[in-house]
């Protein structure tokens, strides 16, 4: 009898040790769970509110229609200087070191004169929900210089002949002295890659770039007039009239020049 007694006796005391031990354990759960729950509507909550933010931007930004009054053309259509024309078959005919530039936040070197509309351009990006930034802008001849011959060495070490090795480096690297990079007027424009990919980017500017003077230089069914490969970042500015010429008839700026 002594024995059931003493048996009954700790098996109570043990079950008191487990719900003593469970009831705080459960609570825990049950808070950890309401937490985890109250944090996922939250964050609900801010994506909505976000995603609100961006299309009221967005919306503010095509009701804008950014036409050239928008932009002021009077003082940026100022002539003949960024219509010039450079590529492998009319070379510059200075070095480029005469070009006054600019510099922009990420250090990044832009001719003067393209600064505000480039400015405004980025900011209307931005400003749509689309974060672009300029990645190459203006090139001393020795940086072009050394670029060129980089490229070519990538493909000799690809098993190219020095000839062969020119030629391909040549669809993505121009000459020395045959770059619009080295006048000031072209950019190479990127996503940040954390904000928004480079597809994105692409087809903002694409759609856009016209509006403030920046034309695609090389798009993909010029190759043959341009002389280089599809390159759906480079930006070359030519006027707003210019720009919104070569985009309504589907041309390049060799064949606008002609």
């Amino acid at each position: 009898m002594q024995k059931k007694v003493t048996r009954r006796i700790r098996r109570r005391k043990k079950n008191k040790r487990i719900f003593v031990f469970f009831i705080p354990f459960l609570l825990m759960v049950l808070i950890v769970s309401s937490m985890a729950f109250l944090f996922g509507r939250l964050k609900k909550e801010m994506d909505h509110r976000q995603q609100d933010n961006l299309e009221i931007a967005r919306l503010h930004f095509d009701k804008s229609n950014l036409d050239e009054t928008d932009l002021d053309e009077d003082n940026v259509d100022d002539g003949e200087w960024c219509l010039t024309l450079v590529n492998k078959w009319n070379p510059m005919k200075t070095d480029g070191s005469e070009v006054e530039t600019i510099e922009l936040s990420n250090g990044q070197l832009v001719d003067k004169r393209i600064y505000p509309q480039l400015q405004k351009m980025l900011d209307d990006a931005r400003a749509y929900g689309v974060y672009p930034v300029v990645a190459s802008g203006y090139r001393t001849w020795s940086k072009q210089e050394a670029l060129y011959n980089e490229k070519i060495e990538e493909y000799k070490a690809e098993g190219l002949s020095e000839e062969d090795a020119k030629e391909a480096a040549e669809s993505w690297v121009a000459i020395p002295g045959t770059s619009e990079h080295q006048l000031g007027l072209s950019v190479d424009i990127n996503a940040d890659g954390i904000n928004s990919a480079g597809g994105e980017v692409y087809d903002w500017l694409a759609r856009n770039a016209y509006k403030y003077g920046f034309i695609n230089r090389y798009p993909s069914d010029k190759t043959d007039i341009t002389g280089v490969a599809n390159e759906p970042w480079h930006y070359r500015y030519v006027g707003i009239k210019a720009a919104e010429e070569i985009n309504n008839r589907g041309i390049c700026l060799e064949e606008y020049l002609e």
